[in-house]
C-alpha cells in the first residue's frame, strides 16, 4: 500500500490525478494521493509536491481543493509551532461533556457495531493507513458519544498510524471534540453510509444528529481502557563518524534523500527514547521510518539523546531541518520546504489559507 523506495514515491505523486479530488475524496474509494505518509515523515514535502503537479499543467482552479489539503499541513505545523506544548491541552476551550481521560475499548477492540468503523479500526493496525473521513467518524464517537477526552484516543491513533503527524492529529482531534473549534463534529449512521458505501442500520449512530447531540454514552462505548503506549526502539549500535565532517541529523520527521545531497557529510538517523517515550509510535510506523531511511546513502542509526550524539561528534558543524521537536538541537538549522512564505499563527485555517493563496495561485 505504501512503498518505501524513494523513485516509487516520486512515481506515486507523477501517478496521482488530482482533478477527481474535490468531488470524491470524502468517500472510501474517493480519489485520494495516499502522500501523506512521506510528507510527513519528510520525505517530500507540500511544496514539491504542488510543484510537480503545476508543471504537469494542471489550473490552479482545478486543483485547489487539493492543494488546500497540502496547505491543512503546513497550517497544522504553523500552530505547533506557535503554541508548542499548548497543543497537548485543551486549545482554545475547554472540552465539554468528558466523562473519563481514558479509552473507549469498543474501539481498541473493532466492537463498536459500526461495521465500517470496525473494519477501518482493523485496517489501522493492519497497514497504518485509515481514511481522512473515517477519522473524523472515530473521533467523534471516541470523544463525543464515548465521552472520552481526546488525548489519549488521539495518542492511540497517532501510535497506529504511518502519516503520524504529531500537530495534525491532535488538533483535528481537538477540533472534532470542540477544543479547537466552536462546535463538536457529529456523523449519523446515515452519513457514515453514504460516504463508505454501506446499508447498516440500527446502530447508536441510526438516528437523528438533533439526538445524537443529546445522547448519552451508549453502553457499548462504556467500558473503558487506560493505554500504556510503549515504543519498540532498534537496539544502539556503535556509529563510525568522521569528525573532520559535518553532520547531518535526520529523525522520523525528516528523511529527505535529497537534502544537502551533495555534500560531503555524516549522515545520522538520531531516534531519541524520551521523544518516543512522550510521543509513541508503534512497530509498523517504526519499521516505515526504517525503510524510508534506506533510500538515504551511508546513513547510521543513533539511539540515544541528541547532547549524546553531540559528544561523540565533537564538533559545531551539525545541520538539521526545523522542526517543533528540535528546539533542543544545537547547529545549523535549514528550515522546510513550506507551501508558501506564510508563518506564525492564525486562529482559522481560513484566514491562514486566504494568505497562503494570494501567494501560490498562478
Amino acid at each position: 500500500m505504501f512503498p518505501t523506495n524513494y523513485n516509487d514515491i516520486l512515481e506515486r505523486i507523477d501517478n496521482f490525478n488530482p482533478l477527481p479530488y474535490a468531488k470524491t475524496r470524502n468517500f472510501a474509494d474517493g480519489a485520494v494521493s495516499r502522500l501523506s505518509p512521506y510528507i510527513s515523515r519528510g520525505v517530500i514535502s507540500t511544496q514539491q509536491v504542488f510543484r510537480h503537479l503545476k508543471a504537469k499543467g494542471h489550473s490552479f482552479e482545478s486543483i485547489e481543493k487539493f492543494v488546500q489539503e497540502l496547505a491543512w499541513r503546513d497550517y497544522w505545523q504553523q500552530v505547533w509551532i506557535a503554541k508548542g506544548e499548548a497543543i497537548n491541552h485543551d486549545l482554545k476551550h475547554t472540552q465539554g461533556d468528558v466523562m473519563h481521560h481514558k479509552m473507549p475499548t469498543a474501539l481498541l477492540e473493532a466492537s463498536t457495531g459500526i461495521d465500517v468503523l470496525d473494519s477501518a479500526i482493523n485496517e489501522l493496525e493492519e497497514t497504518g493507513y485509515m481514511h481522512n473521513h473515517m477519522r473524523m467518524y472515530v473521533a467523534s464517537v471516541a470523544c463525543n458519544q464515548g465521552k472520552a477526552h481526546w488525548f489519549l484516543p488521539a495518542q492511540w491513533m497517532y501510535y497506529h498510524l504511518l502519516d503520524a503527524d504529531w500537530a495534525s492529529n491532535a488538533l483535528s482531534w481537538q477540533w472534532v471534540a470542540g477544543s479547537n473549534s466552536n462546535k463538536k463534529y457529529i456523523a449519523n449512521q446515515e452519513n457514515i453510509n453514504k460516504f463508505f458505501h454501506s446499508k447498516q442500520t440500527g446502530t447508536f449512530l441510526d438516528t437523528t444528529y438533533e439526538e445524537i447531540a443529546q445522547m448519552n454514552c451508549p453502553d457499548v462505548l462504556s467500558e473503558t481502557t487506560d493505554l500504556n503506549l510503549q515504543s519498540e526502539l532498534p537496539k544502539t549500535q556503535q556509529i563510525q563518524l568522521n569528525v573532520n565532517l559535518p553532520t547531518c541529523v535526520y529523525n522520523e520527521y525528516n528523511l529527505d534523500p535529497e537534502w544537502r545531497i551533495n555534500e560531503q557529510a555524516n549522515r545520522v538517523l538520531l531516534l531519541e527514547p524520551e521523544r518516543f517515550a512522550k510521543y509513541p509510535m508503534g512497530n509498523k510506523t517504526i519499521q516505515f521510518v526504517s525503510d524510508l531511511a534506506k533510500n538515504i546513502q551511508g546513513l547510521q542509526v543513533f539511539v540515544g539523546s541528541f547532547d549524546s550524539l553531540k559528544n561523540i561528534l565533537g564538533n559545531e558543524r551539525i545541520y538539521y531541518k526545523e522542526h517543533p521537536l528540535n528546539k533542543h538541537y544545537q547547529g545549523i538549522e535549514d528550515q522546510r520546504d513550506w507551501l508558501s512564505s506564510v508563518t506564525g499563527y492564525y486562529p482559522s485555517f481560513f484566514k491562514f489559507w486566504n494568505k497562503c493563496r494570494k501567494e501560490i495561485k498562478y
